[in-house]
This record gives C-alpha cells, sequence and structure tokens, in this order.
C-alpha cells in the first residue's frame, strides 16, 4: 500500500549531499514524495534533480525554498523574483511535478482523504526577539547585523516585482488564503511550506533573531483554522518531531554535510509520514 515521504534542504550541489539523493527510493511504486524545499540554487539541477525524483515515485509534490529563489552569478537562470519562481513552476509542471500554482492533490489512502496543500508563504521579518520586540522592520534588521546575524537571503532574493520581501509575503498569504479557504470545509489537510508556519520550531535555533528569516504571524494559527493533520517543513535544518496544539509538525531538512555528519544517525534523507 502506498506511503507518503517527504524530504527538504537537500542542497545537492555540496559536496557530499548529492549521492544522497540516490537513497531517496519508495518503498511501492504507489508512495508520494514531497519537497518541501531548498533543492538547489540552480534552476537547472533544480529540475533535474526533481525529474529524478518523479521517476520513482508516483506523485511528487514541490514548494520553493529561498535558495531556489536566490538570483546567483554562476546560475543560468538569470530571473529574479516572481519571474524566477514562476520559470521554476513551468519547469516542474513539464516534468509532472505539483507546485504550490495547480491544484491541490488529495491523499485518499488512509483512513479519511487529506487535501495536501503545497504554500509558498515566504516570511515578513515579524518573528521576533525580546530585544526587537516592539521594534520596526528596520531596527530589528539592524540589530540583528549588529550581532552578526544576516541571511544571505538579503543578497540573492530579490522580491522583483515587489518592493521588499514583506511584500511579496503578503502577495503569498493573499494567494494561499484564498486557495485554503476553498478546501471543503469537513477535509482536513496537510500543509506543506518551506517556511515553518507555526514559530514554536524556531526556539532551538542557536542565533534567535535568524527567526526574522523563518516565518510571520500571520500563518500561526493556520494548522488549526486549516483543520491540518500534520504540518512538513524544512529550512531550519532541526530534523524532528513537535507539536502544536495536538497537531504533528514535521522538520524533514536534509541539511548540509557538515550539519548531518556530526548527529549519531548521520544522513536522514527522506521520513515516512503516513502509511495506507
Amino acid at each position: 500500500m502506498p506511503s507518503l515521504f517527504a524530504t527538504s534542504d537537500l542542497h545537492v550541489t555540496h559536496e557530499g549531499n548529492g549521492p544522497i539523493v540516490d537513497e531517496i527510493v519508495p518503498d511501492d511504486p504507489g508512495d508520494w514524495l514531497l519537497v518541501a524545499g531548498d533543492v538547489a540554487e540552480s534552476a537547472k539541477v533544480i529540475r533535474e534533480t526533481l525529474a529524478r525524483l518523479r521517476e520513482r515515485f508516483a506523485k511528487v509534490v514541490w514548494v520553493p525554498g529561498n535558495h531556489e529563489l536566490w538570483t546567483t552569478p554562476n546560475d543560468e537562470c538569470q530571473l529574479r523574483g516572481q519571474a524566477r519562481y514562476e520559470f521554476l513552476v513551468e519547469q516542474c509542471r513539464a516534468i509532472d511535478v505539483r507546485t504550490p500554482e495547480d491544484e491541490f492533490p488529495v491523499w485518499d489512502f488512509g483512513p479519511e482523504p487529506l487535501t495536501v496543500a503545497p504554500l509558498f508563504v515566504f516570511y515578513d521579518y515579524s518573528w521576533r526577539t525580546p530585544a526587537t520586540e516592539g521594534k520596526t522592520r528596520e531596527e530589528a534588521l539592524a540589530h540583528a547585523r549588529e550581532i552578526g546575524v544576516v541571511c544571505t537571503d538579503e543578497y540573492y532574493l530579490h522580491p522583483d516585482p515587489y518592493e521588499s520581501r514583506a511584500a511579496w509575503c503578503e502577495q503569498r498569504l493573499k494567494v494561499s488564503r484564498d486557495r485554503l479557504d476553498a478546501i471543503p470545509a469537513d477535509r482536513r489537510t496537510i500543509l506543506m511550506s518551506h517556511w515553518p508556519l507555526h514559530r514554536h520550531p524556531t526556539n532551538p535555533l542557536y542565533y534567535p533573531d535568524f527567526a526574522l528569516w523563518c516565518g510571520t504571524t500571520q500563518t500561526e494559527d493556520w494548522h488549526l483554522r486549516y483543520r491540518a493533520e500534520l504540518a512538513v517543513y524544512g529550512h531550519l535544518h532541526i530534523p524532528r518531531t513537535t507539536s502544536a496544539d495536538g497537531v504533528r509538525f514535521e522538520e524533514v531538512s536534509l541539511g548540509y554535510p557538515r550539519e548531518w555528519r556530526k548527529r549519531a544517525r548521520g544522513a536522514v534523507p527522506v521520513r515516512k509520514l503516513l502509511t495506507a
């Protein structure tokens, strides 16, 4: 019977991570795979990796992470912001990989059907530490810079045509809310995003101010409002299972080699979330 697997933050261009993709294989020809962002920075490598995974799994669902949205000097694709995202969506559709812009698939192999909702919701710098609570976004970012915490997004993730990443986030929140509101009210969901929808997964961050680049307060209740059976995410490179309000949260990231090599269990390239 089919199972639902998930992975994220494969960062396949980092030495040591590329071969691990070969370990992501199904147990059954009907298995599904959720890919919660940060496959790579190169548009070509993103497509090639997702195509390989689609050859193995009956269905693959992808959401972008911040690394996919970077426009780096060495990438053949120099599109920025929304144009880059739309290009990646087109690339996914060409290889039959679902995206946040496609019809939400339904996992109907368990006790009840679950709508799988891939979400591109981004961040808006609203997750603050006590030191910056109540201050402006500019003041919070200035404080982070003063203590040496600056996400690389500030250099490579361009929000074009929006005036800021926060403005792009606001637009993505509206798109996502409209689509989630259209799900039948009696249908439970699997919420899938790159950035966590709830703040609690950021608690173990070594640099708490990095939470600025990890989510938005506007999604804090989505796991309840949209009847989530579970919420799947990546980004933090802290793979674990937690819960909020009785809802299971699964971080499914592989992370960088320097991170997974320190763990007793080593690299965990994929997690099984549900079995029919």
